[in-house]
């Protein structure tokens, strides 16, 4: 009777501070949850027919059109659309690790981290950019600027983010060797994180990260503007600050770091 009257009264706290109804609170857990089942019903639909767009997946699983654009909208997915010019990476890593986020969904933060890395064209060369998101807060925690993307790029991007925040029980990439390196592994299983990878050519399944990296791309515009690499280098640690601490993210209606410290509270008054 004590647990559930100290439960009332965290979900009381929580409404205020978010100035928003209790009942409010429920609805979205479990409209969270229903959602994450539908997206790993369209991951498996994209699995079979990687270019299909939110109409033919809502006529596969026979759904309304709007209700599946609105969960690949707010889970980055997109159908797989071959690209230009771009770097190859160095191949798929030896080891095989399971998709921990088909069974799980972030909770709270620093639950599950999701990484990856994108390439930016300068001067006839591409430098490369990791970044690693707290995926409850959709807040970019780490990141790394490299003219390389050996696994220093993907490693410097990790150890920042865990120098200023506590692990994260999942850690979420594709399976590209700059992930799954020896001694990338190696950090993730002296820091005590699970590992999770997206399938082979299934970047859907990390769509958190290919969303931010195609609105990032908008917002910085042509590299080839910036004279210098340390101009071009400036603006992108810029643009990062912008997206975390001012920038409106549509899942949140708010910025990131805000949303974060709205749970921080949160939880110091819950607890």
């Amino acid at each position: 009777m004590i647990e559930k009257q100290r439960s009332k009264d965290g979900k009381r706290l929580m409404a205020k501070a978010l100035k928003i109804s209790r009942s409010a609170i429920y609805y979205r857990s479990k409209k969270l949850a229903k959602d994450w089942e539908l997206k790993i019903q369209i991951e498996k639909i994209l699995t079979e027919n990687p270019s299909y767009g939110y109409r033919r997946v809502a006529d596969a699983l026979r759904i309304n059109k709007k209700k599946a654009q609105r969960v690949m909208k707010l889970f980055g997915m997109r159908a797989y659309r071959r690209r230009g010019r771009k770097p190859r990476k160095k191949g798929v890593a030896n080891l095989f690790f399971p998709n921990l986020l088909k069974m799980n969904y972030p909770q709270y933060p620093n639950h599950i981290w999701v990484s990856d890395f994108t390439y930016i064209p300068f001067k006839d060369k591409f430098i490369y950019l990791a970044t690693v998101m707290d995926l409850f807060t959709r807040e970019i925690v780490g990141w790394s600027v490299l003219t390389n993307h050996s696994v220093h790029l993907t490693l410097q991007s990790l150890f920042l983010a865990l120098t200023y925040r506590p692990r994260p029980e999942i850690f979420h990439s594709d399976n590209g060797r700059e992930y799954g390196s020896k001694i990338f592994i190696r950090a993730l299983n002296e820091f005590g994180i699970n590992i999770s990878r997206s399938n082979k050519k299934a970047p859907w399944e990390n769509g958190y990260q290919e969303s931010f990296y195609s609105q990032f791309k908008v917002d910085l515009g042509d590299p080839s503007r910036f004279k210098t690499l340390g101009e071009l280098v400036y603006e992108i640690h810029h643009l990062i600050w912008k997206y975390n601490h001012t920038r409106i993210h549509s899942a949140l209606r708010m910025p990131p770091v805000r949303f974060a410290q709205r749970c921080a509270i949160l939880l110091e008054k819950v607890s």
